[in-house]
């Protein structure tokens, strides 16, 4: 364990605020291309907001779909690999080939409509989640802060 591991975290200083995420970076970035120990940047996201968009509705069917299409990749996979391998009276590599996919679609269509079946109507949806914040904060360790923000003065706009 090292010295730094134990200390108390420093204080910091916001040296500039944003309403990106982008633009945090692309200050930090700077700071970075300025040879500035960026060890001691913090970038902090202020009003955090928790978005679910829900993209589409999820039918048994569908849910059994896409199952099958993992199943097929997962057959896929093993069918290769054991293909190479275990060609003994299964009709050679491209017999095994496709045994192991049709188990791959049998099995993982299974799956999938069991699964959704089980929730029983309580989730028969799909979403995108995505967290995001009201602005960015760009905060540097006090020690660092008034180099740090006279350095971001020189930085181009874009």
């Amino acid at each position: 364990m090292t010295a730094s591991a134990s200390a108390p975290p420093a204080s910091r200083r916001t040296i500039t605020t944003v309403t990106s995420y982008e633009a945090a970076e692309r200050a930090v970035d700077f700071l970075s291309d300025q040879q500035f120990p960026v060890a001691h940047v913090t970038i902090v996201g202020i009003g955090l907001r928790y978005v679910e968009r829900v993209s589409r509705r999820v039918t048994t069917g569908d849910a059994a779909m896409r199952g099958a299409g993992s199943g097929a990749l997962l057959g896929l996979f093993w069918g290769l690999l054991f293909g190479l391998f275990f060609t003994v009276d299964s009709g050679g590599f491209f017999g095994v080939l496709a045994y192991s996919l049709g188990i791959g679609v049998v099995f993982g269509a299974a799956w999938g409509a069991i699964a959704q079946a089980a929730t029983d109507g309580r989730r028969d949806f799909a979403s995108v989640v995505d967290t995001r914040a009201d602005r960015y904060e760009v905060q540097v360790d006090a020690d660092f802060a008034d180099q740090a923000k006279q350095l971001l003065a020189r930085m181009p706009t874009r």
